[in-house]
């Protein structure tokens, strides 16, 4: 592709390299910021830069957080002796969207995967073991995506709480196998959640 200027190029190559932005679409954001007053690109730039420089991860959890805790984890109204057990912060978006569950959360991170090379100690796993055996964890719910690494995570954790007297749990799978939380509606998510069932190895 000839770019009309060096400058345009730079900002086309940056833009695309975000997850699902082609250099067409690249730089057709980039014509929409050149007709925007600067002030409204600052804006955005700023706004960029504070992200990446401010936002911090929750030191209990692992949530996004702009405190040493996150907004669940130190709330006093969530029930600390219920927690869910997510891959990533965007399946706790989701699951908050729903407004059914109040218990707490911990994301590990992914799931194990030896085929890319993610095993148990690349994953926030022992903090968890740690975790429900400090904070009287009675209830683990397990709302990983339906897929083999998920079950393979599960079946890892569930071996590593054999011994402690705490009830495991799996959202109910009204979940697509393949499907990803962060793109199951609502009212499905929601409903798995309260229709949780044992988790069985």
């Amino acid at each position: 592709m000839n770019y009309p200027s060096k400058l345009i190029e730079e900002a086309v190559q940056e833009i695309a390299k975000l997850p699902g932005i082609g250099k067409k679409t690249a730089l057709r954001l980039v014509f929409f910021l050149l007709k925007q007053e600067t002030e409204e690109v600052k804006k955005l730039s700023a706004a960029l830069l504070n992200l990446r420089e401010k936002i911090r991860y929750c030191q209990r959890c692992g949530n996004i957080a702009e405190e040493t805790l996150c907004q669940v984890c130190a709330s006093p109204s969530r029930d600390k002796t219920v927690l869910c057990i997510v891959e990533g912060i965007t399946d706790v978006m989701a699951i908050e969207s729903t407004t059914t569950y109040h218990g707490v959360y911990h994301i590990l991170g992914g799931v194990i995967s030896p085929l890319e090379g993610i095993g148990p100690e690349e994953l926030n796993i022992p903090a968890l073991i740690e975790r429900i055996k400090q904070e009287g964890v009675q209830e683990v719910i397990f709302a990983l995506n339906a897929s083999m690494e998920a079950d393979t995570t599960a079946f890892y954790i569930t071996r590593k709480l054999k011994e402690l007297p705490v009830k495991i749990t799996t959202i109910a799978r009204g979940i697509p196998v393949g499907g990803e939380l962060e793109y199951i509606d609502e009212l499905t998510l929601s409903r798995s959640i309260q229709e949780r069932v044992s988790y069985r190895q």
